[in-house]
C-alpha cells in the first residue's frame, strides 16, 4: 500500500512539473521580443558611442577653428597697432570734419598768419612771433583736430553699449544681424548711426564683414569696437549663440564704463591740485605785475630772462606731461 501511495505521489509530481513546464516556458515571441529588446540595447549603446564620439570631434574642431580665429585677429590688431602713425585724412575722418587736406593746411596757413600778426601788433620780440607763427600753423589745428576727435570716440563709446543691446533683442526674436546693424544705422544717435551706416554700405556693396570690420576700427580706433569685431568674425567662423556673445560683452562694455567713472572719481583730487599748480606760476606772475610792473620787466627784455623763461616753461611743460600720464589709467 507504501509503495503505491509512492507511485501515485511521484507521477502526480511529475505531472505538476510538467504542466508547470507547459504554463510558464517562454514563447518563441517571447525570446524574439527579448532578442529585440536586446539587439535595441546594443543598438543605442553604439549609438551613444558614435554620438559620444561625433561630438567630441565637433568640439576639437570647433576650437582648433576658435584657436585660428583668435591668432588670425591678433595678427591683424599687431599689424594695426604698428600703424600708429595717422595720415591727415584719417584725422579728419576720425575727428568727423568734411574737410579735405588742403582745405585743413589752408586754414592751418591763415592761423598760423593771424597768430604772428597779432605778435607783431603786441610788439613782442621776433622769436616770440616765430614760435606764435608755429603755434598757429601746427599746434593749435592739431590740437583740435585731436580734441574733436577724443570727444566723437567718447561720444561713440558711451552709446555703443545700447547699440549691443539692439542687436540682442533683434538676434533673440528672429531677425538676422544685417538687419540690425541697418537699425542702428537708422535710429542710433550720432556718431554711433554713422558709423553702422557706413559698416551697412560696405556691407551692401560685397565687402565681407571681416573687412567691413577692419575698415570701422580705422574709422573708430576704440577697444569697444575691437571686441565687437573679435566676437562676431569667431561666431561667424565657429557658430555659437550670437546674443549670448554679444550680451555678455554689452556687460563688459558697460563695467568698462563704470571702472572709468571710479577711476575719474578716484583721480578728481589730483586733477584739481595738477591745475591749481599749474595755474599757479601764472597767477603769481599776474599779481607781481599788477603790484609791480617793472618788476619782471628783465625775464622778457633781456637774453638771461629769456632763457630763464624758456627754462621754466621746459620744466613746467614736463610736470603737465608727467601728472598728466600719472593720472591716466587705462580700463
Amino acid at each position: 500500500m507504501s509503495q503505491n501511495l509512492i507511485i501515485i505521489a511521484g507521477l502526480g509530481l511529475f505531472c505538476f512539473a510538467a504542466l508547470a513546464f507547459v504554463l510558464l516556458a517562454p514563447t518563441e515571441q517571447d525570446k524574439a521580443k527579448k532578442r529585440l529588446g536586446s539587439l535595441k540595447a546594443a543598438g543605442s549603446g553604439g549609438r551613444r558611442g558614435v554620438s559620444a564620439a561625433n561630438t567630441e570631434a565637433q568640439n576639437k574642431e570647433r576650437r582648433k577653428k576658435l584657436a585660428e580665429s583668435l591668432a588670425h585677429i591678433e595678427d591683424k590688431t599687431k599689424n594695426l597697432k604698428k600703424k600708429k602713425r595717422l595720415s591727415m585724412e584719417q584725422m579728419l575722418e576720425q575727428a568727423g570734419l568734411s574737410v579735405k587736406k588742403e582745405h585743413f593746411y589752408l586754414a592751418s596757413l591763415v592761423l598760423a598768419l593771424i597768430f604772428g600778426l597779432v605778435g607783431l601788433l603786441s610788439g613782442q620780440q621776433l622769436w616770440v612771433t616765430g614760435l606764435l607763427l608755429v603755434i598757429g600753423g601746427l599746434g593749435f589745428p592739431r590740437w583740435v583736430v585731436n580734441f574733436l576727435r577724443k570727444k566723437r570716440q567718447k561720444k561713440f563709446v558711451d552709446e555703443f553699449s545700447n547699440a549691443i543691446d539692439v542687436i540682442v533683442r533683434g538676434v533673440k526674436s528672429g531677425l538676422p544681424v544685417n538687419e540690425c546693424l541697418k537699425i542702428i544705422a537708422r535710429e542710433a544717435p550720432r556718431p554711433v548711426c554713422d558709423e553702422f551706416h557706413i559698416l551697412t554700405e560696405g556691407l551692401r556693396v560685397g565687402l565681407s564683414l571681416e573687412q567691413a570690420l577692419e575698415r570701422m576700427h580705422e574709422r573708430m580706433p576704440v577697444q569697444e569696437v575691437n571686441f565687437f569685431g573679435i566676437v562676431l568674425l569667431i561666431q561667424q567662423q565657429t557658430g555659437g549663440n550670437l546674443a549670448e556673445a554679444l550680451g555678455n560683452l554689452g556687460n563688459v562694455l558697460r563695467g568698462r564704463k563704470l571702472m572709468e567713472g571710479k577711476i575719474k572719481a578716484l583721480s578728481a583730487e589730483a586733477k584739481a591740485s595738477a591745475y591749481i599748480i599749474g595755474s599757479l606760476p601764472f597767477l603769481v606772475m599776474g599779481a607781481v605785475q599788477l603790484a609791480s610792473p617793472d618788476y619782471l620787466t628783465p625775464l622778457f627784455t633781456t637774453s638771461t630772462g629769456n632763457f630763464v623763461l624758456i627754462g621754466a616753461g621746459m620744466w613746467m611743460c614736463t610736470g603737465i606731461f608727467v601728472m598728466n600720464k600719472m593720472m591716466q589709467i587705462k580700463v
